[in-house]
């Protein structure tokens, strides 16, 4: 967003300049123009009046005379006719005498003389050049103007000055040069001003956008701390903190109830767990004591499912500071503890490509604890006769299995070849107490993945479930890596 906003004064400030240095260009190209007509008609009224009064010989040479100097002064050409259009006196060489001559005799001018073949006529008919081409850097680089000998009904001739435009153009370069630098020193100036006030807006939008990122990750003594920007905006971070201490405040009652309320049920119900269990041996052999056996089953289910909402609550509570794990020994180590349980179950539990230097930062023992959940899951809900694989490597971020050295997440994956999950039921696995159609009676809280997740998702990884080929399941954690 700030990268769009400072696009969009950019580009309002660079049609600001444009709006401005192009007229201020453009009126200085045609002021010089005039400028130059302004000086060069004044001599070609002196030479028409020259040659007004032009009667003897000795006037034509002094015309003649006067022309020449002009012209050698100037690099112009002069060109000086009757009535008729026949060449009373000329001066001037190079390209400019070309063009004074050319539009002195030219009828039908080529192209590139036809403003002086216009001027021509024009001066013929009595009338005076009062506009020239407006000159510009590039050009045009010799332009015609002409005057009239006599007056009213007494023309008698014109003159035809063909006059060089380079030191104008020269005039004109410079002051654009002048006004393109000037356009540009304070477009800069500009874009320093908007690029300040947009890191003035821009910053409190950003850290409110933190702060809800943080919020939305579970950090909920996330708070925005920028006090610049704008009144409106220091409101909104006042509001939004409120908001969010309240919200901490609701989360952390309920979070602390449930805490208690498992920890003050633990003790009443483990003295009821001891009182059947003490009631036994009074109960005689019969439907009695079978149902003595399933209330005293239920009452440990109960008290199992106490100790995961406890440890859930504590999760989710938890205000542990995210610390560097070793994933490669805690993967090695849990595979280590749980392979007799798997034995004793009839599965078998195997290590493959456990790479080495695994390290992600996470909560404490984070990949460990997971890790825990999932085999425990495994040996619950895998027959016998069954296999399940744990895998760990990185991952570089958005592509395939790479290099236990290159950058991206610490996955740890465990799969099995039992019957699997129906894809439908997927999603349920990891919420909380939720069980498939066909696991309904098998022992445990429904806890296990749940927490699970939440310690992924504190630790800044996620936890992911999906179908195993040909059959079975996969459970993938995926940690940032560290290092």
């Amino acid at each position: 967003m700030r990268r769009r906003l400072l696009a969009v004064l950019m580009v309002l400030m660079g049609a600001a300049a444009l709006l401005l240095c192009v007229p201020l260009a453009d009126a200085y190209a045609r002021g010089r123009t005039e400028h130059l007509l302004l000086q060069r008609r004044s001599e070609a009224v002196r030479f028409a009046d020259l040659a007004d009064r032009m009667r003897s010989a000795a006037d034509r040479a002094e015309l003649s005379a006067e022309i020449g100097r002009y012209a050698q002064l100037y690099g112009a050409g002069v060109v000086v006719v009757d009535s008729a259009g026949a060449t009373v006196a000329r001066a001037g060489t190079g390209p400019a005498a070309e063009a004074a001559t050319d539009a002195a005799t030219d009828d039908s001018p080529r192209v590139g003389t036809s403003d002086g073949a216009d001027a021509r006529r024009r001066a013929l008919t009595g009338r005076s050049t009062d506009r020239l081409p407006t000159l510009r850097p590039w050009g045009p680089r010799t332009v015609v103007l002409a005057e009239p000998v006599g007056r009213d009904e007494r023309v008698s001739g014109a003159v035809l000055m063909a006059v060089p435009t380079e030191a104008a153009r020269r005039d004109v370069t410079v002051r654009w040069s002048l006004i393109a630098a000037g356009a540009f020193a304070a477009f800069a100036a500009a874009a320093l001003v908007a690029a300040g006030i947009t890191r003035w807006l821009m910053r409190p939008v950003l850290d409110l956008d933190r702060a809800v990122e943080r919020l939305t990750a579970g950090s909920l003594n996330a708070r925005a701390v920028s006090d610049t920007g704008p009144p409106e905006l220091r409101h909104l971070r006042q509001h939004f903190n409120t908001m969010a201490e309240a919200m901490a405040d609701s989360i952390g009652r309920q979070r602390d109830f449930v805490a208690d309320a498992s920890h003050q049920l633990r003790n009443p119900l483990a003295t009821l767990v001891l009182q059947l269990e003490n009631v036994e041996p009074h109960i005689a052999p019969g439907p009695g004591l079978a149902e003595h056996g399933r209330a005293l089953d239920e009452a440990e289910r109960l008290e199992e499912l106490l100790d995961g909402l406890l440890a859930l609550a504590r999760v989710e509570s938890g205000t542990a500071e995210l610390s560097e794990e070793d994933v490669s020994r805690a993967v090695r180590e849990r595979v280590a503890a749980w392979t007799p349980v798997f034995r004793a179950a009839g599965v078998d539990l195997v290590a493959a490509d456990l790479a080495e230097g695994l390290r992600a930062r996470t909560l404490p023992d984070a990949a460990g604890r997971v890790l825990d959940a999932l085999l425990d899951n495994a040996v619950k809900f895998v027959p016998r006769g069954s296999r399940v694989e744990v895998r760990a490597g990185r991952e570089a971020d958005g592509s395939t299995a790479g290099p236990a050295g290159s950058a991206g997440s610490v996955v740890v994956r465990v799969t099995d070849d039992g019957p699997g999950v129906p894809e439908e039921h997927l999603p349920l696995l990891l919420r909380r107490f939720a069980r498939s159609p066909e696991h309904q009676n098998v022992p445990g809280s429904g806890l296990g993945l749940a927490i699970a997740d939440e310690i992924a998702r504190i630790s800044g990884g996620r936890l992911d479930v999906g179908g195993h080929e040909p059959h079975g399941l996969r459970v993938e954690l995926r940690l940032p890596a560290s290092g």
